[in-house]
């Protein structure tokens, strides 16, 4: 790949992404998904890396889909492949990957770039953001999981004002209705977003990893299944040496040092 769609930095166990065709307002591009998708691979592999932060480059979060690329297909191509191949793999890959992902949106999110955003397991915003679903002006449907965890957010009267009517909603109201976690002011974002990284990569990541696999699967599960989901992951979390650490550290009255194991 020659562009560098998707700029990383690996500084003390924080891999920073950034989203960077801002000339395009960070729209996707399949290369530019497929640069995406493969740095969640590295992340889920490599122990060194203890949380991701996702963030755009410029004024824009992510725009959605550069729709200028799907307009140039042949007559075979339909619309799902690009969500099959694009989309779908990025919010796996963030829900899956067993480790923390913050998200800093440094300006507008729209579309797919919003329903990234809101797969995230933190989101902050700078007072400058704005989220809108953008989908029902041009006749498709939320995609990227937006039918998914928009109404779990946020109700099913919310999504459908966001969809239906393509609501915009600011940064400060996404925080108030519980769109994301924080709404901060824009020359703080990225320092804010570092802080609770930084707090997420110094803590077990192992029991992290379990908890969104518990969270995943909340969603389909009933009680008596998640009860006993709880049960056996809790006997993995106390497996791990983390949580052995944590106790050592606790009962010796000093500061553990996690590693994620």
């Amino acid at each position: 790949m020659n562009e560098d769609l998707i700029r990383s930095e690996l500084n003390e166990g924080i891999l920073t992404l950034k989203l960077n065709r801002p000339d395009k307002f960070n729209s996707f591009t399949e290369p530019m998904a497929g640069q995406l998708q493969q740095t969640f691979i590295e992340a889920q592999n490599k122990a060194e890396i203890r949380c991701v932060m996702l963030t755009g480059e410029g004024k824009a979060f992510c725009a959605g889909q550069d729709l200028s690329e799907v307009v140039k297909k042949d007559d075979n191509y339909e619309l799902g492949n690009t969500v099959r191949n694009s989309y779908n793999p990025i919010i796996k890959a963030i829900r899956h990957l067993g480790k923390p992902v913050v998200c800093a949106v440094n300006g507008t999110a729209a579309g797919a770039g919003a329903n990234i955003a809101f797969a995230c397991d933190i989101i902050l915003a700078s007072n400058e953001a704005v989220f809108v679903q953008s989908f029902s002006k041009i006749g498709l449907i939320p995609d990227s999981s937006g039918t998914y965890f928009l109404p779990r957010l946020v109700g099913l009267q919310r999504t459908n004002a966001m969809y239906l009517l393509d609501e915009k909603i600011y940064a400060e109201k996404a925080a108030e209705i519980g769109l994301i976690y924080k709404a901060v002011e824009a020359e703080e974002l990225i320092n804010e977003a570092k802080q609770i990284c930084g707090k997420l990569a110094a803590l077990p990541t192992k029991g992290f990893a379990l908890y969104k696999q518990a969270v995943n699967q909340s969603f389909s599960n009933g009680l008596k299944e998640q009860l006993e989901l709880e049960a056996e992951l809790q006997t993995k979390a106390g497996n791990t040496r983390d949580y052995k650490e944590g106790v050592q550290a606790f009962l010796e009255k000093r500061k553990p040092k996690f590693e994620g194991r």
